[in-house]
């Protein structure tokens, strides 16, 4: 059911887009669509669920340990012959996906966007011409501009214990933390991405993992990595383009319309500059994939009321934000204090401050402002929407939570960042934050 959904949602998009000339990496960047797993554009959206319902299944992925943790790869079984190169990547789940279009001529895949790793990987036949998973497949013999790169290139050689097969090709292992993994064969093909539905832009040469076998569950034809490593798509765009190590996107909030969707943003787009920003530099973290900055201190409606500076995540594939309990506990206090609500019974148990709007309107709830202030002085406002979300009819619940055992590190997970531009700088290394209406700014992306 999951293939045939993917496989109809390609053709779509395919047939709606209007054939471009050759290659165009003019205009000093793109934008493409950023499409939540929950979304109506997205092939995983279950009609049946409510937006309630939505949002409690996107929290219990996050607090089950199914994003950003510190578990260590486990012992999935991969072919023999396929030694290859593994990189230990904590467990995560995804929760947005993005159109590709690979080879020549192009095959669309729907992979996930993943800010958490670097490896850019889609769904491949394998010699005998099995596809490695269901759903969208790539199949290299099609392709004109496919090439296998070689054991003894940079490229192989800058995977961890680079392995070859017996025709010297780079063969590589790449493994999540929760023991999903996909190997293969490293390659390069041409990337074409759409911008706003007409125009294509044409990337040669871009590597990526070629793969012939998985373990674990990839709900999806692929996974484009936009961490800061040097294997991720946005890296090689700063390599093979003029358009820069930059990428940002705007998250639309869930209560934005079902044919909505937000954008992710490269080169020029990707520029933050809408009044108010807040800029924040990147700090060294345990993991160079991730984008760590300092978070400083909180404040509630303006009064600060915990200093207490912590690394934390900025992190898209992550629903609730996890904060340092030094951080958190004055926080909570501080909006216990102010909120004139009663508490509410949290359904399943999985958020522990809820409370109980039952009959009155939203303006009534009383809800302050969360200031965050990162490291350089940068100030992020999180409106209500950003730090509660309704679960069930009636009661509404904080999203921010203390770090655990399952996820040890502190996250600004992506309920925080709805209706914040977000962009991130890998050449300026810098994190910036401007309070935007995504919504408005995916549909004049879309018409344009």
């Amino acid at each position: 059911m999951e293939a045939t959904a993917l496989v109809l949602f390609a053709l779509l998009v395919l047939a709606g887009q209007r054939a471009c000339a050759a290659s165009d990496a003019g205009g000093g960047g793109f934008r493409v669509e950023f499409i939540h797993r929950d979304s109506a554009r997205s092939p995983f959206h279950d009609p049946a669920l409510s937006p309630h319902d939505r949002l409690l299944a996107a929290a219990r992925r996050s607090l089950r340990g199914e994003v950003l943790g510190r578990s260590v790869l486990a012992a999935a079984p991969a072919p023999a012959a396929d030694s290859g190169v593994e990189s230990k990547i904590i467990s995560r789940s995804f929760e947005y996906l993005m159109a590709v279009n690979v080879g020549t001529p192009p095959t669309q895949m729907l992979a996930i966007a993943d800010t958490g790793s670097d490896l850019v990987w889609v769904n491949c036949r394998n010699g005998s011409g099995a596809a490695a998973a269901a759903g969208g497949v790539f199949a290299p013999s099609r392709s004109s501009t496919y090439e296998v790169v070689s054991c003894r290139s940079d490229a192989c050689q800058g995977l961890n214990q680079a392995s070859c097969d017996s025709a010297s090709n780079c063969q590589y292992q790449y493994g999540y933390g929760d023991g999903s993994r996909t190997v293969g064969v490293l390659s390069t093909e041409t990337f074409t991405f759409v911008d706003g539905g007409a125009r294509q832009v044409q990337v040669p040469h871009v590597d990526f993992g070629c793969s012939t076998y998985m373990a674990g569950t990839f709900r999806a034809d692929g996974l484009v990595g936009l961490g800061a490593g040097a294997f991720s798509l946005v890296s090689q765009l700063g390599s093979a383009t003029s358009f820069g190590r930059r990428f940002s996107y705007c998250l639309i909030p869930s209560s934005a319309g079902a044919n909505s969707s937000s954008t992710l943003n490269f080169g020029s787009r990707a520029v933050v500059s809408e009044p108010g920003a807040a800029k924040t530099p990147l700090v060294p973290g345990e993991v160079d994939t991730y984008y760590t900055v300092a978070l400083e201190s909180v404040a509630v409606g303006g009064r600060a009321v915990a200093s207490n500076e912590s690394a934390i995540i900025v992190d898209s594939g992550t629903t609730l934000t996890f904060l340092d309990p030094a951080l958190l506990q004055p926080l909570v206090a501080e909006l216990g204090r102010r909120i004139n609500l009663t508490r509410a019974q949290p359904p399943e148990q999985l958020l522990e401050v809820c409370y109980d709007v039952s009959g009155r309107a939203q303006e009534d709830w009383g809800i302050p402002d969360v200031t965050l202030r990162f490291g350089g002085g940068g100030d992020v406002t999180l409106r209500p929407e950003n730090t509660f979300v309704m679960v069930q009819e009636g009661t509404l619940c904080l999203a921010l939570v203390p770090v655990s055992e399952a996820t040890p590190v502190s996250i600004l997970g992506n309920i925080a960042q709805q209706n914040l531009h977000v962009g991130y700088d890998l050449d300026a290394r810098t994190v910036t934050f401007a309070a935007a209406d995504c919504t408005r700014s995916s549909s004049a992306s879309s018409s344009s």
